[in-house]
Formats: C-alpha cells, structure tokens, sequence
C-alpha cells in the first residue's frame, strides 16, 4: 500500500476511534464520595446512538481525505525550479534566457551544429529539466544537429509559479521554436519530447509545423494520465479519486481538463511524426499510446520499446534508440543535396 494514503487511513481511524471513545467516556458516570459501590451495567447502544456515531465518523474520514488530496492537489501543481548544474564539457554550449511573456522566460543551452543538418528542440518531462536530455542532445551534436536543450516554464531554472500539464509550457516550446528559427533561418527543425514535453509540444499547436516531432511516453488526456497513475498506486480506489484532484485546476489555476488533451490536437499537428513508448508502461498504456498514434496525421510511424516502462527511453535502450530517430530526423531534417 501506498504510505500516503496508509497514512489518510490511519488518520481517518483515529478519528473514529477518538470519537467512540469519547461518547463512551461521557456515557460513565462520575465517581465521588456519594457514589454507591455498585458498578453500573453497561446498556448497549441505541440504534441512534450507532447511527450518530457512523455519520461523525463518516464525516470524520470525509474531511481527513478532503484535507489530504487538496494537499497533494497542491503538490501535483507545485512548481520545480532547481539549479541544473554544468553541462557536459564534451559539447559547445552557449546558455540562454529566453522571454516567453512579460518578465517570465525559459532556460536553455544551444549547442551550434554542422550547416545543413538541421535543428532539434528537446523537451523533457514533468518535474525534470534540460539534464534529463543530454544524452540525446550528445548523439544529435555528434551528427551534426544543432541542439536546444530547455527548462521548460516551471522547471529548472525558467521561471513560472505552477507545473500546468502542458498549457503554460506550450508557451515555452512556442518561445524556444521562434528562438531557432530567428538563430537558423535556413534550417529545418525538429522536436523530441518525452511525456510532459511531448504534450507541450502538441498543444502548442505550432504554427509553423517542425519539419519532425517525436512524442515519447505522451498522455492522452490529463484525466486518463492522473487515473492511470492513481491506479497504480492506490489499485481500483484510485480511479474514484480522481476528481477530486482534476476540480482543483480550475480552482487554483483557472484551466480546465478539457484544455489539457494532446488527443484531441493530434490532427492540428502537421508534421511527420514518430512515437514512441515503453511496452510496459503503466501511466501512458499500450492501449493509450495507440489510441494517440491513429489520431496522428500521415507519415506517421510507432515504435513500442519492449520490456521498458514510462522511463528515459534513450537510456534504456540507446543503440537501438539513436539507429530509429537519427533514421527518423535524417528523412526530414537534412537539407543535403
């Protein structure tokens, strides 16, 4: 069991123990001078009795679960700004700020490539920042590619106040694909995004197209990401949960969970795209990511990681990884010839 929600359940039965033993305390009488030495027989409870206890305890329960999935609702939307440390001497990296509006902007490093090859944005996943995507940006700059690496908002060292499952952090990949477009105008690019990054990708709707989009390991929609995830750790409770987290969006940040459906703006991205996921994956399913893969527009391709789950894929599998996407990238990206 979960040690969170062990600790609600625990939480909850002391509630209800601590109000049985209270009536049951106020049900003695008190002893004094004048008390006969007689002990009372106890009377078992009314049926009124019982039913006012189950309704305090119901609520009792009620409120320590209310209490605590508002506190992890909270959590869930809770920023990750962290320092990302050094990149890796081995590449040429030039650091960044980027403005996406007002005085808020995204973190990055920019790695020039070979003219010619192309340029790929890397986007990483939810609470991660631009490291989680080096050994990528690595084999890209090796053939060639010029590389951005990003926080995006909310993560790292970009600004932002909450983590928004992909709306305000489309605003990011917005921002970084104009910045390498104004740097290499006579480049094509392309995007790799895992997880959150890929679903920030496609509901930035970007306009105009990358020349190729890798979406690993994306959610369909917020709801079945958060159902899947519950799931997983709470078993078939968890599914009943969920609401209780998806109506604290609206209210703490004023988005709907209809805005976060990447599913349904598969059709609005026109680009050749390759997806990917583990075949073990728990929290974006075979079933999903299929389901993802038909609402794409043509020339689309799907590769299923056997064995991996909803992990940093290239490491798990990196051969085989850089032999499919440098395949993928070269048939779009390249401007050879």
């Amino acid at each position: 069991m979960n040690p969170r929600f062990g600790s609600i359940r625990t939480a909850a039965f002391s509630i209800l123990r601590g109000t049985i033993e209270h009536e049951r305390t106020n049900a003695q009488p008190s002893a004094g001078a004048n008390c006969p030495c007689v002990t009372p027989t106890a009377s078992p409870p009314s049926p009124i009795s019982m039913i006012r206890r189950f309704k305090i305890a119901f609520l009792s329960i009620l409120t320590v679960l209310v209490l605590a999935y508002g506190g992890a609702g909270q959590a869930l939307l809770m920023r990750s700004r962290t320092g990302v440390g050094h990149p890796p001497k081995s590449l040429p990296v030039e650091s960044v700020q980027i403005t996406t509006s007002g005085s808020d902007f995204i973190s990055g490093w920019f790695i020039p490539g070979k003219p010619t090859r192309g340029a790929v944005l890397l986007l990483h996943g939810v609470r991660g920042n631009r490291h989680d995507m080096v050994g990528r940006a690595q084999f890209l700059h090796q053939l060639g590619y010029s590389v951005l690496l990003i926080d995006l908002p909310a993560h790292g060292e970009s600004t932002g106040a909450h983590i928004t499952y992909g709306l305000n952090e489309a605003e990011g990949v917005r921002a970084a694909l104009q910045y390498l477009r104004k740097q290499l105008p006579e480049e094509k690019v392309g995007v790799i995004g895992a997880s959150l990054g890929a679903a920030s990708l496609v509901l930035a709707k970007p306009d105009p197209a990358p020349s190729a989009v890798i979406l690993e390991s994306m959610f369909p929609t917020i709801r079945e990401a958060l159902s899947d995830r519950l799931d997983l750790y709470l078993g078939r409770i968890g599914d009943s949960l969920a609401p209780v987290l998806l109506w604290q969006l609206p209210l703490r940040l004023g988005i709907s969970p209809d805005q976060l459906r990447p599913i349904a703006d598969m059709a609005s991205l026109k680009s050749p795209v390759l997806i990917i996921s583990g075949g073990g994956d728990l929290r974006t399913t075979l079933l999903e990511t299929k389901r993802i893969y038909a609402a794409a527009n043509s020339p689309k391709e799907l590769w299923i990681v056997e064995g991996a789950g909803h992990i940093n894929l290239y490491r798990f599998q990196p051969t085989e990884y850089e032999a499919k996407v440098s395949a993928f990238l070269a048939k779009y990206l390249r401007n050879e010839g």
